[in-house]
């Protein structure tokens, strides 16, 4: 992989274990309009998307929906960053990274991206951060993929992308930049890691 000039992560899934977080999250909103917490298929939707399509998938009332999604604008997610468990590799990762490779993220997340960075000690780390804020088509359209790619000014093969998700699948597909899939047997990729440990020796070996 010396071609490389980039490594890009999604955030959920792979820098952190969001479960908790996000369940908590969702259901508190759930919660405050009356109805139950979230199904287990609801969660895997939830992880993956930005809060507003999230939303949309819990509520189907037109009225509660809007409801909802004013009620959220009212809210943070920041006491829910806590409840994030941070990959325990990720940190040496970036340390290790960071004198190679420019370092990226391509995350749905929206404003909550800089509290999960600078109240998990992360700062300075990443040297570019695309979230759904930054995009007019978030994943799993390449649009955020595409934007790193601009902003460093590489081709797409100078990159590469690590996911756990099917919308990070489509949209390093779609981006043309190879995929690397974490601790998900299920998708397509260049590369399947189960820990960011294995990350380290496939780019400082490779």
């Amino acid at each position: 992989m010396k071609h490389i000039k980039v490594v890009a992560f999604d955030c959920d899934g792979v820098m952190f274990d969001s479960v908790k977080a996000n369940t908590a999250y969702y259901n508190h909103i759930l919660e405050h309009f009356g109805l139950p917490g979230m199904t287990p298929e609801q969660f895997v939707y939830a992880n993956m998307h930005t809060s507003e399509k999230v939303l949309a998938h819990l509520f189907h009332d037109p009225e509660m929906l809007e409801a909802a999604l004013h009620y959220r604008s009212r809210m943070s997610y920041r006491p829910y960053v806590r409840e994030m468990e941070i990959e325990p590799y990720l940190k040496p990762l970036l340390q290790t990274l960071r004198f190679r490779y420019k370092i990226a993220i391509a995350t749905n997340r929206t404003d909550s991206i800089g509290w999960v960075i600078s109240d998990h000690g992360l700062e300075g780390l990443f040297d570019f951060v695309v979230s759904a804020l930054d995009v007019k088509f978030p994943k799993p359209h390449p649009e955020p993929l595409q934007k790193i790619l601009t902003h460093y000014r590489i081709a797409p093969h100078e990159a590469i992308y690590v996911g756990d998700s099917e919308l990070d699948e489509i949209a390093a597909r779609q981006a043309q930049i190879p995929f690397i899939a974490y601790n998900n047997p299920a998708l397509h990729a260049m590369h399947h890691i189960r820990s960011l440990k294995e990350l380290e020796v496939m780019l400082v070996s490779g």
